[in-house]
């Protein structure tokens, strides 16, 4: 199973490190897959939850273990002619990324598919799914959650 860095965190939510570009690349250093908020702005690209912080290029977005959040319409736009895991969502209880796996809230029906977002550390006893995104990724690799 899958275990997905949620903007780069590793030991719970941490603001000043969220969707920073060496935090990111620390969380694949130590092998795990990271979701990350991408942003267009006047042709350039940013990383950031709420707002454009962090500018990046194209090739580093170019990483096969990047689940990649478009902020924007027109980051959404730019990004769905290359082969990212890309997808765009507000408050769906569920979104289909470019590679085909439906990203899910908790508590909603689940299948093999799904990427289940978790917000805190409760263990969930989901046995077919192929993966969490979690503010806690040490933990769960800690607790050997399969």
């Amino acid at each position: 199973m899958l275990i997905i860095s949620h903007r780069g965190n590793l030991d719970g939510p941490d603001p000043e490190l969220e969707n920073n570009p060496e935090q990111i690349n620390k969380v694949i250093t130590l092998g795990f897959d990271c979701e990350i908020d991408v942003w267009r702005i006047n042709n350039a690209f940013y990383l950031g939850h709420d707002a454009p912080i962090h500018e990046v290029d194209i090739a580093f977005l170019d990483n096969e273990k990047f689940w990649i959040h478009a902020k924007n319409l027109a980051a959404l736009s730019a990004l769905k002619d290359f082969n990212f895991n890309v997808f765009y969502h507000n408050t769906d209880p569920y979104t289909l990324t470019s590679k085909k796996y439906i990203w899910t809230y908790p508590g909603e029906n689940i299948d093999d598919k799904c990427i289940v977002v978790l917000r805190d550390k409760t263990l969930p006893n989901y046995k077919r799914i192929k993966g969490i995104c979690t503010d806690y990724p040490l933990f769960f690799n800690k607790s050997g959650y399969e």
